[in-house]
């Protein structure tokens, strides 16, 4: 290999990673553009959560179980399960209740099942022998309702797989970031001392000020 072949082999390989790295820098930045906005935003909301004032909204609703309908409830005496499909289906037809395969907790007087979700929370109540429904829901509203989605407080599976994947596509964010810091570091001469910079400030705060 002659001597002027090495830095021309360099160049290309050099050339090869940065297209690679922005190719997967731009593709992971995109997917992770609202979700970014989103976990900064209600990060702000979430650190001064005391200081955002909220109305709670709280609705009853009340209603009778038919005796037919009632009937399906079996003779189960105590321990945790779904409704049976006939109840939980008269409940969302007659409250607009979805109860779906909620776990409800049962015993020889009533059933209590235990609806909570994001900014909100609510639950339902059937006295077995009379039939009779009580159903309260209580929201938070808004602000209150994005600061769980940040946090994933019951917000469902399919919420949960989003944060994951979220998560690895911030991470190869982050990862590819830092291969082009690195490849582009010596033309900028204060990469190292931002990147520095932006690890010491939250270490200090840590030591310093967290007790």
């Amino acid at each position: 290999m002659s001597p002027s072949a090495s830095p021309a082999l360099q160049q290309q390989r050099r050339g090869f990673w940065l297209r690679t790295l922005h190719q997967w820098h731009w593709i992971s930045s995109a997917v992770c553009l609202i979700g970014m906005l989103l976990f900064a935003i209600t990060g702000i909301t979430l650190n001064h959560a005391a200081k955002i004032e909220a109305t709670p909204e709280v609705t009853n609703r009340t209603a009778t179980v038919p005796a037919a309908v009632l009937a399906t409830l079996g003779d189960r005496q105590e321990g945790n399960a779904p409704l049976p499909a006939p109840v939980a289906d008269w409940l969302e037809q007659a409250l607009s209740v979805s109860v779906g395969s909620r776990p409800a907790e049962w015993s020889d007087l009533e059933l209590y099942v235990s609806m909570p979700g994001p900014g909100s929370d609510a639950w339902l109540s059937i006295d077995r022998e009379t039939g009779a429904v009580e159903y309260e829901k209580t929201r938070r509203g808004w602000i209150s309702y994005f600061n769980d989605l940040h946090k994933g407080r019951n917000a469902g599976p399919a919420w949960g797989w989003f944060l994951d994947i979220f998560a690895v596509a911030c991470l190869v964010f982050c990862i590819t970031g830092l291969f082009l810091l690195y490849l582009h570091g010596r033309q900028r001469s204060m990469t190292w001392p931002m990147v520095g910079l932006g690890l010491l400030v939250p270490l200090l705060i840590a030591l310093l000020f967290i007790h």
